[in-house]
């Protein structure tokens, strides 16, 4: 399979070098700043996945570049706040390739939707976690579930999916379909909503803002707060109540991640711009759009958005 990767930060150098060492021909997109660090086009990953050192079959930093390639599938691996910009970039050189969004948080497909046919973008879940020790080497340091991809809409044939899920497997990234991928999604929002903004606010673990009883109080805020938007907005979730999913949460979410920092404890610290808009924002987003009040969310939202600005100033 030839396989194009939009955005070589942690997750998409583990998709791109794990994909290139079980045999595809892989290129990578990443932004001017960062091409000069890629040396001969290497590629590291090592941790949960294993050790691998490969080479892409070439790096650029547009669309345009790899236009004259034949490219079968497309992996979204930007940031949120850079879907739009990424999606419009595919756009006009997309030909026959399908786009899989491996993205956090809430809007994603509705912004590629929005510009692309539903027939060509494919949802994913990814709750493995990686960090980016250096620009091309990065380190999967979480695994809490296999990939799950899908069409919300059920407009790719499922046959076409597994094929897809099959290749990622075999790369060693375990990888299921299922046709309630928006629904798993949202566990995901909900899971990385409670503990990211409050791990990156207070620069510690998953494991100790579930020993702390003041932190387990604002976490079990934003996730009831979560549960009466999305029933406002008619969002299925897989949970029948805010306390079953609570319950799970702790139970079972938690202990396998709890030596995990979040991403966006080391986006702030390294003075990048966090994707709070698309998990805790986008709760306040859909709350207000209902009517409804989503007030811890939208504290939370405010205080990531300080700490980014005093940061950086």
């Amino acid at each position: 399979m030839n396989i194009l990767v939009f955005g070589l930060g942690s997750l998409g150098t583990v998709f791109a070098a794990c994909l290139k060492a079980a045999g595809h021909r892989v290129y990578g997109i990443t932004k001017e700043k960062y091409i000069e660090k890629f040396k001969n086009n290497t590629l590291k990953i090592k941790g949960l996945f294993g050790e691998k050192e490969t080479q892409l079959d070439g790096i650029f930093t547009s669309v345009e570049e790899s236009k004259n390639l034949k490219i079968d599938l497309i992996i979204v691996s930007v940031k949120a706040y850079d879907t739009e910009a990424a999606i419009s970039q595919i756009k006009p050189f997309l030909n026959d390739a399908m786009v899989l969004l491996a993205q956090n948080g809430y809007g994603n497909y509705e912004i590629a939707t929005s510009l692309l046919d539903r027939e060509r973008v494919i949802l994913s879940r990814i709750i493995f976690g990686a960090k980016l020790i250096e620009t091309g080497f990065s380190e999967v340091t979480v695994f809490g579930d296999e990939v799950i991809i899908g069409q919300p809409d059920r407009t790719i044939d499922e046959t076409k999916l597994k094929e897809i899920a099959k290749v990622f497997t075999d790369a060693g990234i375990p990888t299921a379909v299922s046709k309630n991928v928006y629904t798993i999604l949202w566990d995901k929002i909900i899971y990385n909503s409670a503990l990211n903004p409050l791990g990156a606010i207070l620069e510690c673990t998953y494991g100790r803002l579930a020993e702390n009883e003041e932190t387990k109080f604002i976490m079990n805020k934003i996730i009831k707060e979560i549960f009466d938007v999305t029933e406002a907005k008619g969002i299925k979730l897989n949970w029948k109540s805010a306390e079953d999913y609570i319950r799970y949460f702790y139970e079972k979410l938690v202990p396998p991640t709890a030596e995990h920092f979040p991403s966006m404890y080391y986006d702030i610290k390294q003075g990048k711009k966090t994707e709070i808009d698309a998990l805790n924002g986008a709760v306040v987003r859909l709350a207000k759009e209902a009517g409804i009040s989503a007030s811890v969310n939208e504290t939370i939202t405010n205080i990531i958005k300080a700490k980014e600005k005093l940061k950086s100033d």
